[in-house]
């Protein structure tokens, strides 16, 4: 029987092709730096344009247009479309009546579609004027 010495702690480090590398810059020392002024302010952070906005949730979905764009939840996951990015956006109440179906067609052919539960059902004949008017807004011609 041959005896084997016991392995060593770890793997010891890596071969010096894959040893990380020193950073590229080295920081500067606290003197070097350009003093900034005191009474510098940073410019406000920029908000979306305020517009209309559409909201159809039921317990599991959502649709949401706004200035943004239009954004889908389905059952905890979200799908965002920015404007720029949607070639079309229908929409429709479902075959029995008691939903609400948008969809969005993307620039690159691909269709996006979330269904919305009307409850109650008179909620339907609400979101489509509503979804009209905004959609109309942010895209005119369609």
């Amino acid at each position: 029987m041959t005896q084997h010495p016991p392995p060593g702690p770890g793997f010891g480090p890596p071969p010096p092709q894959y040893a990380p590398a020193p950073p590229a810059y080295a920081p500067q020392p606290p003197y070097a730096r350009a003093p900034q002024p005191p009474y510098a302010q940073a410019p406000p952070p920029q908000q979306a344009a305020a517009g209309p906005d559409f909201l159809a949730v039921d317990k599991r979905n959502a649709v949401v247009v706004d200035a943004s764009g239009v954004a889908f939840e389905t059952s905890g996951h979200t799908v965002e479309f920015r404007w720029p990015e949607i070639r079309g956006v229908h929409y429709r109440a479902s075959p029995d009546g008691k939903a609400l179906m948008v969809a969005v067609v993307h620039m690159d052919g691909g269709f996006y579609e979330c269904v919305v539960e009307a409850r109650p059902r008179t909620r339907l004949q609400e979101w489509f004027p509503q979804l009209a008017w905004v959609l109309g807004h942010y895209r005119p011609m369609g």
